[in-house]
C-alpha cells in the first residue's frame, strides 16, 4: 500500500514538512520515489512514524531520534542502550524522591539545634546561627565530617568576617540534617548532592513536601510514556524495521 506524506501527517496533526525532515533525519526509513521524484512512502513508514512519535514523551527529542537512527541502522543494541539509559535515569530519579521523602520524614526540626557554647566564639551571630563544632557535636558527627561535605560541595557556611570561623545559619543546619539522615541511609554524596539542590529550589523541606506527590506524579506518566514508547518500538520492529513499503 502506497502513502502519500500527508497520509501519514495527518494522522498525527503533522505537517507533511515534519513527515519529510523526520525521514532526512533518519527517524524513518527512506521513502521510495515515484519516477517524477514525489516521495511515496508505505506501512513500514507509518508505523516508524508512530513509534518515534510514541519515544518522545518519554525520551526526549534527541533519544527518541537517536533510537530510531540506530534501528534503521541495524544497531539494534544501541537503540536499546539507549532506552536502558532512560530507564536508569527514571530509576535513579525515583531513588533521589524516596531519598527526599526519607530524609524529610526523619528530619529533627532545625529549631532543635540551638547554638550552645563551645571553644569557639560567637561574634554577634544571626539568631539560629551556630559552629561547626557545637553543630558536629550535637549530631554526633566529626568537624572533619562536616568540613569534607564543604569541599564537596553539599553545605558551605559562610564565614564570619572578623574570625573567619564558620557560621552554620538555620538553612545550613537543616541542609546538614538532610546530608545526616541521607548518609545513615547509605546514600552517596553526589546523591545527597541532588536532594539538597531540591530542597533549596523549592525554598526549604516544607513547600518541597508539598510538591513531592507532584513530582511522584511526573515519574509516573514519563515510566507510562517509556512503556508506550517500548511498546510502539517492539511493534515496529516486529514487523521488521528494514522495509519501506
Amino acid at each position: 500500500m502506497k502513502l502519500r506524506p500527508v497520509d501519514l501527517a495527518r494522522e498525527h496533526g503533522l505537517s507533511t514538512q515534519a513527515v519529510r525532515n523526520y525521514e532526512e533525519a533518519g527517524f524513518l526509513p527512506p521513502a521510495g520515489r515515484t519516477p517524477s521524484g514525489y516521495r511515496v512512502y508505505g506501512p513500514r513508514h507509518a508505523s516508524a512514524l508512530r513509534a518515534f512519535l510514541a519515544l518522545l514523551p518519554g525520551h526526549g527529542h534527541a533519544t527518541a531520534g537517536a533510537v530510531m537512527r540506530a534501528v534503521h541502522a541495524g544497531e539494534v543494541d544501541e537503540a536499546l542502550r539507549l532506552i536502558d539509559a532512560s530507564h536508569a535515569q527514571l530509576a535513579g530519579d525515583r531513588a533521589t524522591l524516596d531519598a527526599v521523602e526519607e530524609a524529610l520524614h526523619d528530619l529533627v526540626p532545625a529549631a532543635g539545634l540551638e547554638p550552645a557554647p563551645g571553644p569557639e566564639p560567637a561574634p554577634g551571630p544571626e539568631p539560629g546561627d551556630t559552629f561547626i563544632g557545637p553543630l558536629a557535636h550535637r549530631l554526633g558527627l566529626r568537624p572533619a565530617t562536616l568540613r569534607a561535605w564543604e569541599r564537596a560541595g553539599l553545605v558551605v557556611p559562610r564565614r564570619d568576617p572578623r574570625t573567619g570561623y564558620r557560621v552554620y545559619a538555620p538553612a545550613d543546619v537543616r541542609d546538614v540534617l538532610l546530608a545526616h539522615q541521607l548518609r545513615r541511609g547509605g546514600h552517596g554524596l553526589e546523591r545527597i548532592a541532588q536532594v539538597l539542590e531540591r530542597v533549596r529550589t523549592a525554598g526549604g523541606p516544607e513547600p518541597l513536601q508539598a510538591t513531592l506527590g507532584e513530582w511522584r506524579e511526573r515519574l509516573t506518566v514519563r515510566g507510562l510514556a517509556l512503556l508506550a514508547g517500548a511498546a510502539a518500538l517492539h511493534a515496529y520492529l516486529a514487523g521488521g524495521s528494514a522495509g519501506g513499503e
